[in-house]
C-alpha cells in the first residue's frame, strides 16, 4: 500500500484531485452535456483520459443514464451540468435517484466566486437560482466546494454518504475558479475511507425466528431494499431451508427468480393474484425486508396486512419501520446481514429442539409459467396485446439479460406476465415513478455491463420525453434494444380518465400516432415496424443480432385495459376525500 508521501506528492489542479478519486472508485464514463463554466471539467477529462465523457442530449437523460449505470454495476453513477438551467434540468433525474435510493453524483458548474451576486451570466449561486438549495431536498448532501484544498474531503464524505447506509445521490457543485486552482494530491485509498455496516440486533433476530418457527403459513417480502443490499443469496437461503414462499414488490421482482418453485411472484398493483391471495388472507407471519410498505408494495395499504399474527419488518432506516403498519418485531440493519442471522437462529434452535419445526410443502405454489409458443393470448386480448409482446420478449431475452421497463401501460402487464429469471436483471423506477427514465438509463447499464444484453421496454409517451437519447447510444456505439409500444398516448391516463370520468373528456391521447420507427432511423439507429401477428418474433430476433442501437416500434392496442383498477380505485377514493384502507 502507498505511504502517506507517496499518495500525496505533486500537486495539481483541484479538478484533476476530484477526478482522481473518482478514478479509483472505477468510474469509467460520466454523462453530461458541457458549458462554459463546466468547460474545465471536459478539458482535465481530456487531458486524465480515464474517463469517459459521453454527450446525452438533456441533463435528465444524463442524470438517468447515470443512474442505470449505477443500478447495473452495483457502484456509483456521475454526471455532470454546466451553471443555470443545465443544473435545473438534471433535478428530476437526480429526484428518481433519490427516491429508489440510487448512488449518483452529480456534478453541477457555478460562474467564479468573485461573480456571485453581480448576475453574471446563468448564475446558481446563493445570491441567484440557488442550486445547492435546490438540491438538497432530493439528495442526501448538496454542497458547494468553496476553497480548492476542501476538494479531497468534500469527495471522500461524498462518496461515504452515497454508499452507506440506505444509498443516495450527492450533490457538489464546483465554482470553476476554485476548480482550476492548484492543490497538494489529497487522496486516500477507497477501502480506507470506511465499510457499509452489516449490523443487526440479537435480540430481535430471536424473537423473529421464533415467530418465523411458530407459524402455520409464514411468507417473505422482500422489497428494493435487497437488491440494495445484495442479499440475494440470504434471502433465498431463508426461504429454501425453511420452505418459506417469497413474494417481491415491484422494484424488487427478481430478487428470487420467478420459476423459483417458492416464487409467488410480485405484490401489489398489477402484480400476482397468487401473491396477493397469500399474503392478504392466508400468510400468518410475514417478514417484509427492505420495503417500507408504500402504497404500491401493499396494495394500497391493504388493512389486512396490519392484522397478521405476526409482521416482522427489516430495514437498514429505523423511520421505515412501523411508518405504514403496527409491527410485531422491527429488526433495524442491513438486508442480508439480518436475514443470514434470523436463517442461523432458527437453524440453532432446531438442533436443540427437533421437535419444534414441521416441513411445510406448499403444493399450490408453482413456477411461473414461462411462454412457450405463439398462441399466449387466450384472454380476448389481441395478437399484439400486452401478454402477447412480454411473451415474445422474454422468449427473445436470454436469462441473464437486463431489462429497463418505463412507466406506463406496459409496466402493468409486465408485473405479472414478464418473468424474471435472474437478480439484478429487471429495472424500474417506482419511487418517483419518472416517464422516459428507462429511454436513457438502459444506455448507462450497457455501459457499465458490456457482457450483458440490455433492453429497454418503454411507451410511446415515455420516447416522446427522452427519446432523442437514442442518438447518444448511435453515437457512443451502445447496443440496446428498445422495444416502443405505440398506442397513441399515455394510455394509462387515458384508461384512468374513462374509469373515474366515462368519456366526459380525453386528454392524453395524441392526435396521430408517432412513427417511431422513421424517428429512430433518422438517428442513425436500426429500426423495426410490427404491425401485424407472426411479425413481433421475427423482428426480436433481428433487432438482438444488429450488435447496435434497434429500436423495435410495436403497434399496440390503446384500448386493451391494463390491470390497473386498484390503482384508479385508489385515486377515486384520494379525489373523494375517502381513506384508502376505505
Amino acid at each position: 500500500m502507498e505511504n502517506a508521501a507517496e499518495r500525496n506528492r505533486g500537486a495539481v489542479p483541484a479538478v484533476h484531485g476530484l477526478l482522481e478519486h473518482l478514478e479509483r472508485e472505477g468510474v469509467r464514463h460520466i454523462f453530461g452535456i458541457p458549458g462554459g463554466p463546466v468547460i474545465g471539467l471536459y478539458d482535465a477529462l481530456y487531458d486524465r483520459g480515464v474517463i469517459a465523457p459521453v454527450l446525452a442530449k438533456h441533463e435528465e437523460g444524463a442524470a438517468f443514464m447515470a443512474d442505470g449505470y449505477a443500478r447495473i454495476s452495483g457502484g456509483i453513477g456521475v454526471c455532470c451540468t454546466t451553471a443555470g438551467p443545465g443544473a435545473t434540468n438534471a433535478l428530476t433525474g437526480v429526484a428518481v435517484a433519490y427516491a429508489d435510493h440510487s448512488p449518483v453524483l452529480i456534478l453541477t458548474a457555478q460562474v467564479p466566486i468573485r461573480h456571485f451576486g453581480k448576475g453574471a451570466f446563468q448564475e446558481s449561486s446563493p445570491e441567484a437560482v440557488d442550486v445547492v438549495e435546490l438540491y438538497r431536498p432530493v439528495t442526501k448532501w448538496s454542497t458547494m466546494i468553496h476553497h480548492p484544498e476542501a476538494t479531497g474531503p468534500v469527495i471522500r464524505k461524498a462518496l461515504r454518504l452515497m454508499t452507506s447506509g440506505r444509498p443516495g445521490p450527492v450533490h457538489i457543485n464546483l465554482p470553476c475558479d476554485v476548480m482550476t486552482q492548484m492543490v497538494a494530491r489529497d487522496l486516500f485509498p477507497p477501502e480506507t475511507r470506511g465499510s457499509r455496516a452489516r449490523t443487526f440486533d440479537r435480540l430481535s433476530v430471536k424473537e423473529a425466528a421464533s415467530w418465523l418457527l411458530s407459524a402455520n403459513r409464514p411468507a417473505l417480502l422482500a422489497g428494493h431494499g435487497v437488491n440494495l443490499a445484495q442479499a440475494w443469496g440470504p434471502l433465498r437461503g431463508l426461504a429454501e431451508s425453511f420452505g418459506i414462499p417469497v413474494a417481491t414488490t415491484f422494484k424488487a421482482k427478481g430478487a428470487l427468480a420467478e420459476d423459483h418453485p417458492l416464487s409467488l411472484g410480485v405484490f401489489g398493483y398489477s402484480g400476482s393474484a397468487l401473491a396477493r391471495d397469500y399474503l392478504l388472507d392466508e400468510a400468518d407471519a410475514i417478514l417484509v425486508a427492505g420495503t417500507s410498505l408504500g402504497e404500491a408494495s401493499s396494495c394500497g395499504w391493504d388493512v389486512r396486512l396490519g392484522k397478521k399474527k405476526a409482521l416482522l419488518q427489516i430495514d437498514v432506516d429505523p423511520g421505515a419501520i412501523g411508518r405504514n403498519f403496527p409491527v410485531t418485531v422491527g429488526l433495524v440493519g442491513d438486508a442480508g446481514a439480518v436475514l443470514t442471522e434470523i436463517r442461523f437462529e432458527m437453524e440453532r434452535v432446531l438442533r436443540k429442539n427437533p421437535l419444534e419445526f414441521k416441513p411445510r410443502h406448499h403444493e399450490f405454489i408453482r413456477p411461473a409459467k414461462l411462454p412457450t409458443d405463439d398462441s399466449e393470448d387466450k384472454a380476448g386480448l389481441g395478437p399484439l396485446g400486452s401478454r402477447r409482446i412480454l411473451g415474445e420478449l422474454r422468449r427473445a431475452l436470454p436469462r441473464d439479460a437486463a431489462l429497463f421497463v418505463d412507466n406506463g401501460t406496459i409496466r402493468t402487464w409486465s408485473g405479472a406476465h414478464f418473468p424474471v429469471l435472474r437478480e439484478n436483471s429487471f429495472f424500474v423506477n417506482m419511487g418517483l415513478a419518472g416517464m422516459g427514465f428507462a429511454v436513457a438509463a438502459s444506455i448507462g447499464g450497457k455501459l457499465s455491463a458490456p457482457g450483458r444484453v440490455v433492453a429497454a421496454l418503454v411507451g410511446d409517451a415515455a420516447f416522446a420525453m427522452n427519446g432523442m437519447e437514442i442518438h447518444t447510444a448511435v453515437e457512443h456505439r451502445v447496443p440496446v434494444v428498445w422495444i416502443v409500444i405505440n398506442n397513441g398516448g399515455h394510455g394509462m391516463i387515458y384508461h384512468g380518465e374513462r374509469m373515474l370520468y366515462g368519456k366526459k373528456f380525453k386528454s392524453s391521447v395524441f392526435a396521430g400516432r408517432l412513427k417511431i420507427a422513421d424517428i429512430a432511423r433518422a438517428m442513425g439507429a436500426s429500426a423495426f415496424r410490427v404491425d401485424h401477428p407472426g411479425e413481433m418474433a421475427g423482428a426480436l430476433r433481428r433487432a438482438f443480432r444488429v450488435g447496435g442501437p434497434c429500436v423495435v416500434d410495436v403497434a399496440a392496442d390503446l384500448h386493451e385495459v391494463p390491470p390497473m383498477g386498484a390503482r384508479v380505485a385508489n385515486v377515486g377514493r384520494a379525489l373523494a376525500g375517502v381513506p384508502a384502507s376505505a
